[in-house]
């Protein structure tokens, strides 16, 4: 990406498998209804999880969320969500006819408390409970179920890893970008959790632990902090963690290959008007977000003749070129996206008609690439924009 001052031209390649973003995007984003209801949390939340009572009543089992089948496992991701909090385990325990969210019965020692930690919670993981300075105590045997941080006894080997991981943030290669869902804990990648930077080193063997409700799958990984630390959580456990503490991932800056055989689908632009009316010129971050099938310099020829372009010139500050993929599609979800943020003004055309532009939004040039680079991964569907921080944040 380039800077917010200059024009982007990047090569934009959307993800062979669009109908599997399509198929997950549970809350609309893809309907553009003329005037679209406003949908409340609770609303929203009622929706998922009927989506997770159907696949019960459809299969007879409930979702796995570590299966093979992307559609399946987001509901089983979504489902063990749920089961992590009790305020939304009350809210729909009148649309549970499937026994879904029924609570296991409490352990009868702690053994089995330890053993029923799918989630890791009771894993010490900012040390507070480590008494390794106390006198050593007879230990007669240990489960194994409890991930504590420790020093990594080889972390010499490591320590070169994250000091390129940060030269490489600063030199703009990396970027830094919202938590994208589990399927991206793999051995190799780097995250961000409360400020420390941590690597996936490995990914233990598959354990298989049966519940009252159902079988769940889980991974022990071996997790390196850049303070020289270690821990063995679940992978389940540090989803959960990242996706609840706003954390972030360390990806590449540079996008995909491009192949031969790709067919281009057409250029999503993004435009700065350089009106000189005060009420345009003085916004802040106003910027059109629109779509073409021809070369952007093209479309814009004669914008101050335009209200589609605030009857001013404009400036191209990034051009993204699509392949395989219904242009159309991509514009109006990143519209979605920034609904909230949509530019409320009324243009006249040389003619006196008046005319509501549609694709000027009131967002941060950085918080468009941002979403950009989630629909390349797949993510964008959990993500909304926050306009009083004015970042994108994970739906809750």
């Amino acid at each position: 990406m380039s800077s917010a001052d200059d024009v982007g031209q990047v090569d934009f390649v959307y993800p062979s498998s669009i109908e599997v973003l399509l198929e997950s995007d549970v809350d609309g984003l893809l309907d553009a209804p003329e005037k679209p209801s406003k949908v409340t949390s609770s609303d929203r939340l009622e929706r998922a999880f009927l989506e997770i009572v159907e696949f019960r009543r459809a299969h007879g089992r409930a979702p796995d969320s570590q299966t093979r089948s992307i559609a399946e496992r987001k509901l089983g991701a979504r489902l063990d969500g749920i089961l992590a909090n009790e305020e939304k385990i009350a809210a729909l325990k009148h649309l549970d006819e499937f026994g879904l969210l029924d609570v296991p019965e409490a352990p009868s020692s702690i053994d089995d408390l330890l053993k029923g930690d799918d989630f890791d919670l009771l894993g010490d993981e900012s040390g507070l409970l480590d008494v390794s300075d106390l006198p050593v105590r007879r230990q007669h045997f240990d489960t194994g179920d409890v991930a504590r941080r420790k020093p990594a006894h080889d972390f010499e080997q490591f320590e070169p890893l994250f000091k390129r991981k940060h030269a490489e943030l600063r030199e703009g290669t990396s970027r830094l970008l919202p938590y994208p869902g589990m399927t991206h804990i793999v051995p190799g990648a780097f995250f961000v959790l409360n400020g420390v930077m941590l690597f996936i080193a490995e990914v233990g063997e598959t354990e298989y632990k049966r519940t009252t409700v159902r079988e769940n799958k889980r991974e022990r990984l071996r997790c390196i902090f850049e303070n020289g630390t270690e821990s063995s959580m679940y992978r389940q456990s540090l989803g959960i963690r990242l996706g609840d503490e706003d954390g972030q991932i360390v990806a590449e800056a540079q996008l995909p290959e491009i192949l031969n055989d790709d067919e281009v689908s057409g250029h999503i632009y993004v435009l700065r008007s350089l009106s000189k009316d005060p009420q345009i010129s003085e916004m802040k971050d106003l910027h059109k977000i629109g779509f073409s099938r021809d070369a952007v310099e093209k479309r814009i020829k004669n914008a101050e003749k335009s209200p589609t372009y605030l009857m001013a010139p404009v400036e191209i500050v990034a051009d993204y070129t699509a392949y395989n993929v219904k242009i159309s599609a991509l514009e109006n979800l990143l519209h979605r996206v920034f609904a909230e943020v949509r530019l409320d003004i009324t243009q006249s055309d040389r003619k006196g008609r008046d005319y509501d532009p549609s694709e000027w939004f009131i967002v941060p040039r950085s918080v468009i690439d941002q979403a950009v680079e989630l629909i390349i991964a797949g993510g964008i569907v959990d993500y909304v924009y926050d306009s009083s921080s004015r970042s994108l944040r994970r739906r809750r």
